[in-house]
This record gives C-alpha cells, sequence and structure tokens, in this order.
C-alpha cells in the first residue's frame, strides 16, 4: 500500500522521467522507438492519470486523522481540476467547500459547493450533503428563497445520515413557520423528529421549537 501511494505521490514526476529516459535512448540509438513503446505507453497513461484522477486517494488518511493541512497539500498539486474526471472534480470540490467552511470562508465554500453540485455526483447523497450545506448558507444569509429550493432538493435526493436529514427537515421547517404555513412546518417538525438525532445540537434545536410549535394553528 506505501508502495502504491509512493507511486500515486510522485506519478507525475516518475512518467516524465520515464519519457525522457526512452527519448534519450532513442535519440543516441541505443534503442529503436519499439524497443522504448513500453515506457513511452507507461509515461502515457502515468501522465493522463495524474490528470484524469490525480491523487485523492491520498487523501483519505490525512482526512480520517484530521489532518486538514496535509490535505490542502495534496490538493495543490493538482493544478488543473477542471481536468479532473466528472466524479472525482466533484469531489475535489466538495472538498475545497467542506475546507473554506471549516476555515469560516463561507462565500468561497458556497462557491465551491455549488461547482461539485453543478457537476453532480455518482452517489447521489454525497449531492444531497451538498444541497443541503449550500441551503444551510443560504438561511444564514437570509435568503430563503434560496434556502427552500436547495433544501428541498436535498431531501429529495436523498442525505446520508438521520442527523443531515433532521437538519433539513428543521430548516424546512422553520422557512414555513416564517411564511405562516403552520401545516407544514409542523409536518416537517415531526419528520424531523422521526430521525431520531443525537447531536447535542439537534436535540436542543428541537426541544426549543417544540416549546411553541404545538401552540401555533394548523
Amino acid at each position: 500500500m506505501k508502495f502504491y501511494n509512493f507511486i500515486i505521490k510522485y506519478r507525475f514526476w516518475l512518467s516524465l522521467l520515464l519519457a525522457v529516459i526512452a527519448i534519450v535512448l532513442n535519440i543516441t540509438g541505443v534503442a529503436g522507438f519499439w524497443a522504448m513503446f513500453p515506457l513511452y505507453f507507461i509515461a502515457f497513461i502515468g501522465l493522463l492519470s495524474h490528470f484524469l484522477i490525480g491523487p485523492m486517494r491520498l487523501i483519505q488518511k490525512p482526512m480520517e486523522d484530521g489532518n486538514i493541512e496535509e490535505v490542502q497539500k495534496i490538493m495543490s498539486t493538482i493544478w488543473f481540476p477542471n481536468l479532473l474526471i466528472k466524479p472525482v472534480r466533484s469531489t475535489y470540490y466538495t472538498l475545497k467547500g467542506n475546507i473554506a467552511m471549516m476555515n469560516k470562508d463561507f462565500d468561497e465554500a458556497e462557491k465551491h459547493l455549488k461547482k461539485s453540485s453543478s457537476i453532480g455526483s455518482a452517489v447521489p447523497e454525497a449531492d444531497g450533503a451538498n444541497k443541503l450545506q449550500l441551503g444551510m448558507m443560504a438561511m444564514q444569509r437570509g435568503d430563503m428563497k434560496a434556502a427552500e429550493g436547495y433544501l428541498r432538493a436535498a431531501l429529495k435526493i436523498g442525505i446520508p445520515d438521520n442527523e443531515s436529514k433532521a437538519v433539513a427537515n428543521l430548516g424546512m421547517c422553520q422557512i414555513m413557520m416564517n411564511r405562516r404555513e403552520f401545516r407544514a412546518a409542523k409536518d416537517f417538525f415531526r419528520r424531523a423528529q422521526a430521525c431520531k438525532p443525537t447531536t447535542p445540537e439537534v436535540v436542543s434545536q428541537i426541544k426549543e421549537i417544540q416549546k411553541y410549535i404545538s401552540r401555533v394553528p394548523g
């Protein structure tokens, strides 16, 4: 595994080295083109995979360890993200958005998450999670129309965990309350409760809403 990660990390430079060796051997007459063809082919595949797939595999361990600095260092080696194949490009922009959110750079986070969402994901739940984040950022800005669109889309596509699903339904509940559509608000609140969230922040939010939602009409 370490050897494979080493190859991925230095794939670009190793591929260039193989290509240079093949060219030098050709020019000096030590070996003909067809004798060097395997080196040319390996170099071509290495360069192609570097630009189309990138080093995203290397990000998994530092992400699990919470080493965001190392994640950013690895991602900085992706010079042309628009050349990445769609699923990898979507993941790239999602990670960029999540890192920007950690740094409280919400404008940058929104920009990257929108790019990821526009590309789409091979895993629908990942796209749903993106739209949930965009919806919550829109709510923070007070743009309830955009927030509703994103949250509805997130719930329709699917969200990977019950905690996030509860957050989306609570967001919709608040939007409906602001519009005085109390029946719809209660419906979304019941859906949030049905998710049985355990995160203290979400549980606290449910308790706060529960204090007054029973008293509203609808």
